[in-house]
């Protein structure tokens, strides 16, 4: 799955990736050790980051000429928006509302972050903003088949164990080979060898926005209260 022209600006982004899927908030989801607190700052600050990710997708369809590539870009579109009702039925069980997730200010993470992906997107074309948004999409898979076949990864009375089990699920991943292929595909007809070095540099700011985020996750522990 992670290979072709993804694997290489993988590759070349290095040690930054490797500090991006093995975060210690990543780590701390995996043997359920991560502080409620940071957990609930997480959830709270993805769902915002969610519409910007989805307005990203719109952008996206938008860069498209062919009917086939706005149905590819439109199917991930649809995915991000069926995602948010599950998103809030998951953080209800952590007693976060939609409402109360709606009304939270954006952290400046979730801000450099999204804003940055819809900047590339407006400034450059589909491949650019493809580039932008990889390290979330096949970032998190990876991460998920990750955990899953760590044997250090722990499951049974873990509370993080169904967004462990979630980013790892057959579905999810067919979506993200669906991501891979559009994104592999333009990268062959839209030169994307030719432009490897400007592209390796959306790739590696996003893959650097992606672990800021972790961090402002975790981050909350020190700042904010546990609920009991």
């Amino acid at each position: 799955m992670f290979d072709g022209f993804y694997g290489r600006l993988r590759q070349q982004t290095g040690d930054r990736w490797l500090h991006y899927i093995h975060h210690p908030f990543v780590r701390q989801l995996a043997d359920g050790t991560l502080p409620a607190s940071a957990f609930r700052r997480y959830l709270t600050q993805d769902y915002l980051f969610l519409i910007h990710f989805a307005r990203a997708y719109a952008l996206l369809v938008s860069k498209f000429q062919t009917l086939p590539e706005m149905r590819a870009a439109t199917r991930s579109l649809n995915a991000i928006v069926d995602e948010l009702p599950l998103h809030l039925r998951y953080c209800a069980q952590w007693g976060l509302t939609g409402k109360e997730m709606a009304a939270e200010t954006e952290a400046p993470e979730t801000l450099n972050y999204t804003r940055y992906v819809l900047d590339i997107g407006h400034a450059g074309d589909a491949l650019d903003l493809l580039t932008a948004l990889m390290p979330c999409v096949a970032g998190y898979a990876e991460i998920g088949i990750g955990l899953l076949n760590d044997t250090q990864t722990v499951l049974t009375g873990n509370p993080y164990a169904a967004w462990i089990e979630n980013y790892g699920d057959p579905l999810y991943l067919s979506g993200v080979q669906a991501s891979l292929t559009l994104f592999e595909n333009l990268a062959v007809q839209r030169g994307g060898a030719s432009r490897f070095e400007a592209l390796a540099g959306i790739f590696a700011t996003a893959t650097r926005l992606e672990t800021a985020f972790w961090q402002m996750g975790l981050d909350a522990a020190s700042t904010m209260p546990e609920a009991r």
